[in-house]
């Protein structure tokens, strides 16, 4: 064999051995490229949002009434049951989760009784509050009053953006006070806008869906 010829053959040995894959290479075909998956988020909270829905048992009730704190606690009559029964039938939470504490306290006059009944979820705008009447005589709860703050703090800049896009002409001037979400209603929320952003003071109520993102009443206050 010539030089020459050798001199080739040796280069060409050298390049084929250069280009085998190399075992410590991350590309190596001995075995896969490993890559790391980002861990998936948490979803956003969203206005339109779960169901409401009713998470509580009559026995729940019954022991938050036996444990309550409340100044003079809950009447004796009222701790059954049948009305243990009826209160947890009208309490509904944004989500259905029950609240991280069931807070309940109550009195009686000559002829009817009332139960007030509040809980404030984790990271919430605010507490949910029921207003109850009770006829111990035949266990009925009739829901006086709701004021519902019980869903997420994040959802408030949202629901003001809504309101910026369905009734601009109507909030001008005004400051978002709060909001509450309602019961039966999936979505919808009642957005109140005062002046000096105070609760108290004039301003309007829009009434307002979250999921199609319309006005669906307003008046003045």
């Amino acid at each position: 064999m010539a030089l020459r010829d050798l001199a080739a053959l040796l280069l060409m040995l050298v390049l084929a051995a250069c280009s085998m894959p190399n075992a410590s290479s991350p590309g190596s075909s001995l075995g896969p490229t490993r890559t790391a998956t980002p861990a998936p988020s948490a979803p956003e909270a969203t206005p339109s949002g779960p169901m409401p829905a009713r998470p509580y048992a009559g026995a729940a009730v019954l022991q938050a009434m036996r444990d309550s704190r409340r100044p003079g606690g809950v009447p004796a009559e009222l701790q059954t049951d049948e009305i243990a029964a009826a209160v947890a039938n009208e309490l509904w939470t944004w989500n259905g989760d029950p609240w991280p504490v069931l807070v309940i306290g109550g009195s009686c006059g000559p002829s009817s009784c009332s139960l007030e009944v509040a809980g404030t979820p984790s990271n919430a705008a605010g507490a949910d509050l029921y207003l109850l009447s009770v006829d111990p005589a035949t266990a009925a709860v009739t829901v006086e009053s709701s004021d519902l703050h019980g869903y997420p703090a994040q959802l408030n800049a949202q629901l003001q953006a809504i309101a910026k896009d369905v009734a601009p002409d109507a909030i001008e001037g005004l400051r978002f006070a709060s909001a509450q979400w309602l019961p039966t209603d999936a979505g919808q929320y009642l957005v109140a806008y005062r002046s000096g952003g105070e609760e108290g003071s004039p301003g309007v109520d829009l009434l307002i869906d979250a999921a199609s993102r319309t006005l669906l009443d307003h008046h003045a206050v």
